[in-house]
């Protein structure tokens, strides 16, 4: 069983049981869906201030803490005891523009060439860890939401906002992959 679980599968299954989320959240009575939320939910539980913000019952929402912890575990599970360096495949394209800026190592999740303590401290990892996680925070927020949330039950529940939010994240992501990282890459 494990050595079927490490090999690497069709994207078509995950799409298929995102696409199945929504439907059983919907049998469930649940109609929202993301991971951002969760902060609130945590502040409301662990922070019981009388703040109007927070002073909601969060309990009817705890369902989706579990979710996330179950995020959180299989992030664990996966990068301890499913990663295997041998089934990561870069396109020989990529992996050549890749190798030009010095990123060589995949034999971690994420490149080591870029994401470690000591690249913190420096210009790239500024932008990369810094700029980059205000950025998602604020985007978050100033959206309602995450991609998660407006891109699978927001969409499907055919909300106007999460469309305009789905459709802004997707152009911000083609211009960070396609112009933003690449100049960074350079520094």
């Amino acid at each position: 069983m494990l050595e079927l679980i490490k090999q690497p599968w069709h994207w078509s299954v995950s799409g298929l049981l995102i696409g199945l989320t929504v439907p059983l959240l919907l049998i469930l009575g649940n109609k929202s869906f993301g991971i951002s939320a969760n902060l609130r939910h945590i502040c409301a539980a662990c922070f019981p201030a009388n703040i109007p913000f927070f002073k909601y019952d969060w309990k009817k929402e705890v369902w989706n803490l579990f979710y996330a912890l179950g995020i959180i575990i299989g992030g664990f599970v996966a990068a301890h005891f499913l990663h295997d360096p041998a089934q990561v495949q870069v396109a020989p394209t990529l992996a050549a523009d890749l190798a030009a800026k010095g990123i060589t190592d995949y034999s971690e999740l994420v490149p080591s060439q870029l994401f470690n303590w000591d690249n913190l401290l420096t210009i790239k990892g500024l932008f990369f860890f810094v700029i980059g996680g205000f950025l998602v925070g604020f985007g978050t927020r100033y959206a309602g939401g995450c991609t998660s949330g407006h891109a699978i039950s927001g969409l499907a529940n055919l909300q106007w906002p999460s469309l305009v939010a789905t459709i802004c994240f997707m152009v911000g992501g083609f211009i960070s992959a396609n112009l933003i990282v690449p100049f960074l890459l350079n520094l």
